[in-house]
């Protein structure tokens, strides 16, 4: 019995001093400026490849119409060489639109990491500070009554973002 009552004892004193956490790390993410200007690099980045696949597109469209419409001035031989021509450009444009999604994802993942990465640290470091044992994101939460370290987080992350301006102007 006595053994019973200290190991109930040992387990509910380690329990008391565990400490669970939520943030919202997409508010956090939210008020973060290297991630807006990050956006706006991927989003500039997206316009001009969809300008590019859009004027591509254009040009197919139109030189296809065109050959349908010189079709019965044309021998049967030219016609298929001008079709195979622009069949082959449709590949082309169908390559290119895969390379830039391809490079789109890539860019966002590169531009993505290191803000992750500081978001992580920043929680890291408010858990230390505050003697917290797991954080959970709200977005996996079910219920939310416990405590929200949300606003700390977002401080720490805008000091960070803050010395890291600071160390890139001082030019190290």
């Amino acid at each position: 019995m006595l053994i019973l009552l200290m190991a109930v004892t040992t387990f509910g004193a380690a329990y008391s001093q565990t400490s669970i956490a939520h943030v919202n790390t997409q508010k956090v993410l939210d008020t973060m400026p290297s991630r807006m200007s990050a956006m706006k690099e991927l989003e500039n980045f997206e316009r001009r490849a969809v300008k590019e696949l859009q004027e591509t597109q254009q040009k197919l469209q139109a030189d296809y119409s065109k050959l349908q419409q010189e079709k019965p001035t044309m021998s049967p031989t030219a016609f298929k060489f001008e079709e195979e021509r622009l069949m082959k450009k449709s590949q082309e444009f169908q390559t290119r639109q895969q390379e830039l999604d391809e490079q789109i994802q890539i860019l966002s993942q590169e531009l993505n990491a290191p803000i992750l990465k500081t978001v992580q640290d920043a929680i890291a470091k408010v858990c230390k500070a505050e003697k917290i044992n797991y954080v959970i994101d709200e977005s996996s939460l079910l219920y939310s009554g416990g405590r929200d370290i949300t606003t700390i987080v977002v401080k720490e992350v805008l000091e960070m973002e803050k010395a890291a301006a600071a160390k890139a102007t001082s030019g190290e």
